[in-house]
C-alpha cells in the first residue's frame, strides 16, 4: 500500500549565497506528510526538464508554496518595476500552467501565498506589488529581525462566507491567521471567487468556482504549526482527503494508503 503524492512546486535559491539550488520550507513537507498524510515530493520546476502532463502523471496532486520571488508582471499585462522584486520565471512556466491544468483534470491543487497569487494570475487576474501602499490597507509583510515564531504568529482576522468552502472546512466564519506577503489580488481573475478577507479588505481565501477537483487557495501561511493549528489542520486534512480521493480514482483502493 502507496501514500498518495503531492508534488510540491520548488523555489530557486542560493546556497552559501552563490550556489543554486531548489529548496521547499521543511514546514510545508511536514504538513503534507503528517497533516495531509501524503508523500511530499519536491519539484524542481523548470519547463527544460519536464512538461506539466508529466508531473501530473507522476503525482496525485499538487500544492504551490510561498516564495520570495514573486510572478513576473508580463503575466497579467503589467511592466515590472523595483516593487514588484524578484522573479523566477521558470516557475511562472510551470506554475501557472499547473493551475490550469489540475482545475480542467480535477486534479487536487492547493495555493500558499505566492501559490494564492499563481491561482489568481493563472486564472487571467492581476496583483498589486504592494498591498500596504493602498489606501486603507494595512502592512502585511512579516515583521523584520524577529524570531520565527513571533514572525509566523497571529496578526489579523480573516472574515470568510457564510456557508462557503472555506467556512464550511474551518467550521467558522471568522479565523485568526498569520501575514507573510506584500503582494495581493487587486483584480479577480475569471473563475475565481474570494471566500475570506482580512479586516482592511485584502483577499484571503480563494477558490476556483466549477472546479471539478480541489482547488482552493489562502494568502496567509498555513504550514506554520499544521499540525496543532485549528485553521490550518483542516485546511491540510480536507486537502489531503482530496488527494486520497484522486488517487483511489487513479489507482484503486488497494494501492492507496
Amino acid at each position: 500500500m502507496t501514500r498518495p503524492i503531492i508534488g510540491i512546486i520548488g523555489n530557486i535559491g542560493l546556497m552559501n549565497g552563490q550556489y543554486p539550488i531548489h529548496e521547499v520550507g521543511t514546514m510545508v513537507s511536514a504538513a503534507v506528510a503528517e497533516v495531509s498524510g501524503c508523500i511530499p515530493m519536491i519539484i524542481p520546476p523548470d519547463p527544460d526538464w519536464m512538461t506539466v502532463a508529466e508531473l501530473m502523471e507522476s503525482c496525485d496532486g499538487f500544492l504551490l508554496p510561498g516564495g520570495r520571488p514573486n510572478v513576473h508582471p508580463s503575466e497579467y499585462g503589467e511592466t515590472p518595476t523595483q516593487a514588484h522584486g524578484t522573479f523566477d520565471r521558470k516557475r511562472d512556466c510551470i506554475a501557472l500552467e499547473l493551475v490550469r491544468a489540475c482545475v480542467a483534470a480535477g486534479q487536487p491543487i492547493f495555493g500558499i501565498c505566492r501559490g494564492f497569487q499563481e491561482f489568481n494570475v493563472a486564472m487571467g487576474g492581476t496583483l498589486h506589488p504592494e498591498i500596504r501602499e493602498l489606501p486603507g490597507r494595512r502592512n502585511h509583510r512579516m515583521p523584520v529581525d524577529v524570531p520565527l515564531d513571533e514572525g509566523f504568529s497571529n496578526r489579523h482576522m480573516v472574515h470568510l462566507t457564510p456557508g462557503g468552502r472555506f467556512a464550511r472546512i474551518l467550521g467558522a466564519t471568522e479565523v485568526e491567521t498569520n501575514s507573510l506577503h506584500g503582494q495581493g489580488i487587486t483584480q479577480a481573475g475569471e473563475r475565481i471567487v474570494i471566500e475570506g478577507r482580512a479586516d482592511d479588505g485584502t483577499p484571503e481565501a480563494i477558490f476556483v468556482k466549477d472546479a471539478p477537483g480541489f482547488a482552493m487557495a489562502v494568502q496567509w501561511h498555513p504550514e506554520y504549526r499544521a499540525a496543532q493549528d485549528p485553521v490550518s489542520r483542516p485546511l491540510f486534512e480536507a486537502f489531503g482527503h482530496a488527494v486520497r480521493g484522486w488517487a483511489v480514482a487513479r489507482h484503486g483502493a488497494a494501492c492507496v494508503a
